[in-house]
């Protein structure tokens, strides 16, 4: 058709009526598109250039009379969406571990979080730290839950709370607690009776702290995760449905959503529970598979991993925080409602780490700080102020202002004063346990029959000839004739030779549990120690003396009246180590550097402040200011190989950046 004729046409009446309709025609065309493309796995933006949110009405203080909590609309006009109190909602949420942080420091790591312009903190409730043995609790000190919860919530922050019992979250066996492993039978994270019987008790307890915490009860508890990351598990299709009405069961009201990969979504889903996804990038067809069980819903990323966690003897993982800015924007251009997975990372204090096992076993290392949003130490990184920026640029309210660096200092150099090899120390153990056969950390008769959690175990026995010695040793093992080190077993190494003997000698064993594996069906197979029998020459060793080295505080309580022998470098052998850090008036936190130690742990007044290897990438340990005392404070290493000289200390954490 050409121009006159088209022309001609537009004044005759059906171009008249064609003209009029055709803004209705392709506005219900955009509609259907926009569905088709949500269907497909895409999305479309659904937020105006320029406008802004305002949910300064809806906080935990803000909100009084409530009867909806948080609530999945979903309206033919538009995309499905959150409500709270029946107002539109997005979540702009950040996890933060209060059993990785400092109580003193929960306050200052809120603060910054809130500051930043997130309205929601996400945390896991570990298993394995609240209930050590069965039927013992311990919700207190760096253990307490509600007050980190109402903590949250006094300063305006709501909690999504994954209560697990499975967490992953590069945990020892992921929250799972090791006493769990005594009967081989058991099959975790399944419908087996012996695992959600003790499961079932756990409940009992905890949920009963968490029901009073909910949004409909005056708490700021808006959403409860049910378990985590099944679909890449799936060993029972009846285990989460299970888990689900364990909670609901128990009192738990507001809105349940689940929590797994892009794909494993389709695995790990409930049918009638909130479907949320775990992604590093947002890309076009991120949605593709939670759209095929999922329509008709608001999407909630669970976990957008904006860094990522280091294991020991690999690089230091890093994100761009450009690329971070970029894909936040995105959620929030397509009213994405989302969860930072870290906002603050924190510290693997202890023996808490878990491990991968990729082929290889690899232990998470002591610092979790995960290239998160805060530092380690809650300091502010880049990625802070470009989403502080952000954000403050869609809210219609002023953010509060940056609250103050928590102040670090360096303390002088420290030497030890004195040492003890660990065969002086093992008067000052529990008694030992005495049996024909090796027993696993798991199932010696210790704590109540709990067994031993975490730590080393040293197992002797007499032999009378050299040979090939085979154990199977769970993680890593030092073997001594006497005090003589004599080689390494390991995962992968489980043969050694041992030199001919005159007469019988005493055959020693160390064993260092690692971390249990935190993440796929190896939770299983977890068990550490020496796993079955030793033998030479094929031949079975019997009679062992086995002691368990927990270092828990009441163990150094009883090293002080030990004779620790004058300090000398270099020495060669597990020993213990003590000085004193002279730190003031006016203690601060600091960053510990062992140069030219080799492997072991540091202990500060009692507290375990973890692992630190020469193998890096991490070269120093986090010392919180909170854990030290005005005036001296008594250090103490265990160091597995050979004594270094000096302890340093730095203002800033260190990472290796070539292996």
């Amino acid at each position: 058709m050409g121009f006159p004729s088209c022309f001609s046409w537009c004044l005759s009446w059906k171009g008249i009526v064609c003209i009029f309709f055709l803004p209705f025609i392709f506005s219900g065309f955009t509609l259907k598109k926009s569905k088709e493309y949500l269907i497909s796995g895409e999305v479309q933006p659904q937020r105006p250039r320029n406008s802004r949110f305002n949910w300064s009405h809806l906080t935990p203080f803000a909100l009084k009379n409530r009867s909806v909590g948080l609530q999945a609309e979903s309206r033919a006009e538009s995309t499905p969406y959150f409500t709270l109190e029946g107002h539109k909602f997005l979540i702009f949420g950040g996890s933060i571990h209060y059993f990785r942080v400092p109580r003193e420091y929960w306050r200052d790591r809120l603060l910054k979080l809130k500051a930043c312009g997130f309205n929601t903190v996400t945390t896991y409730v570990p298993w394995n730290l609240h209930e050590p043995q069965r039927g013992t609790f311990d919700f207190s000190g760096n253990l307490d839950l509600e007050a980190f919860v109402l903590m949250a919530a006094k300063i305006g922050l709501w909690v999504i709370l994954r209560p697990g019992p499975y967490i992953c979250s590069e945990i020892d066996l992921g929250g799972l607690p090791s006493w769990l492993l005594q009967d081989s039978n058991v099959r975790l994270r399944t419908t087996d009776k012996g695992f959600v019987e003790a499961v079932d008790k756990y409940f009992d307890h905890l949920i009963a702290r968490v029901v009073p915490l909910q949004y409909r009860q005056g708490g700021p508890i808006i959403a409860v995760q049910v378990e985590n990351e099944y679909g890449s598990f799936d060993k029972d299709k009846y285990y989460m449905p299970y888990i689900q009405k364990a909670l609901l069961k128990r009192g738990i009201v507001e809105l349940l959503l689940t929590s797994d990969g892009e794909k494993e979504v389709l695995k790990g889903y409930i049918k009638g529970v909130l479907a949320a996804i775990n992604i590093a990038t947002f890309q076009k067809d991120t949605f593709k598979h939670l759209h095929n069980i999922q329509k008709n819903k608001p999407i909630m990323i669970m976990e957008y991993w904006v860094g990522w966690f280091d294991t020991w003897g690999n690089k230091h993982n890093v994100k761009d925080a450009r690329d971070v800015e970029n894909t936040v924007s995105e959620f929030i251009k397509f009213e994405i409602s989302f969860n930072v997975y870290m906002f603050h990372g924190g510290t693997n204090f202890g023996f808490i780490n878990g491990a991968t096992d990729l082929g290889k076993h690899e232990s998470i290392a002591t610092s979790y700080d995960y290239d998160a949003v805060l530092t380690e130490a809650g300091d502010y990184t880049e990625k802070y102020f470009k989403l502080r920026k952000l954000f403050g640029s869609v809210l219609a309210f002023p953010l509060p202002p940056l609250p103050k660096l928590t102040p670090k200092t360096v303390y002088p150099s420290m030497r030890p004063s004195f040492y003890l090899p660990l065969w002086d120390v093992l008067q000052y153990l529990n008694e030992p346990v005495i049996s024909d056969k090796p027993i696993n950390m798991e199932n010696l008769p210790i704590n109540s029959g709990n067994g031993q959690s975490y730590g080393f175990i040293l197992y002797e026995t007499a032999i009378c000839s050299g040979g090939e010695l085979h154990a199977d040793v769970q993680d890593t093992a030092q073997v001594f004739l006497n005090e003589t080190s004599i080689g390494i077993l390991g995962n992968a190494d489980q043969y050694l030779n041992i030199p001919k003997v005159r007469g019988c000698q005493r055959l020693r064993i160390l064993v260092e549990n690692q971390g249990r594996v935190n993440f796929s069906w190896k939770i299983q197979d977890q068990r550490k120690g020496l796993i079955g029998s030793v033998t030479i020459n094929n031949i079975p060793l019997e009679g062992y003396t086995i002691y368990s080295l927990e270092m828990k505080m009441s163990f150094f309580e009883r090293l002080h009246s030990a004779t620790w022998r004058p300090f000398r470098s270099s020495y060669l052998g597990p020993a213990f180590y003590i000085g004193t850090l002279r730190a003031g008036s006016s203690p601060k936190d600091t960053f510990l550097r062992l140069l030219n130690w080799n492997n072991g742990f540091v202990f500060i007044n009692g507290r375990n402040l973890g692992r630190y290897w020469y193998i890096g990438p991490q070269e120093t340990l986090y010392l919180p200011g909170t854990w030290l005392h005005p005036g001296e404070n008594e250090i103490i290493l265990f160091e597995k190989r050979k004594s270094g000289s000096y302890i340093l200390t730095n203002l800033n954490p260190s990472f290796k950046t070539v292996l």
